[in-house]
């Protein structure tokens, strides 16, 4: 058997990391910054926005799974109540 290699594929983005890239935009925008403005400021300063956006992004993907896992449970329970 040979394979063919695949032509002109789409790479296939993560959906957490686009909830992730997400969440640290919504971070930043609380602190009253873009991605724009990190490139003007001193590379500490971006250092550290970047660890506190990337610790809450985290937390919050954290949270949606644990919802997520949450409601998935529910509807498990309530799946023998339905038949």
């Amino acid at each position: 058997m040979t394979t063919k290699p695949v032509e002109q594929a789409e790479p296939v983005e993560d959906p957490n990391a686009m909830l992730e890239k997400a969440l640290i935009e919504e971070f930043l925008k609380q602190k009253g910054y873009t991605h724009e403005d990190l490139k003007k400021l001193p590379a500490e300063l971006v250092e550290k926005l970047m660890k506190e956006a990337s610790q809450y992004a985290s937390l919050k993907m954290e949270e949606v799974e644990a919802r997520a896992h949450f409601v998935k449970e529910l509807h498990d329970d309530a799946a023998p109540l339905e038949k």
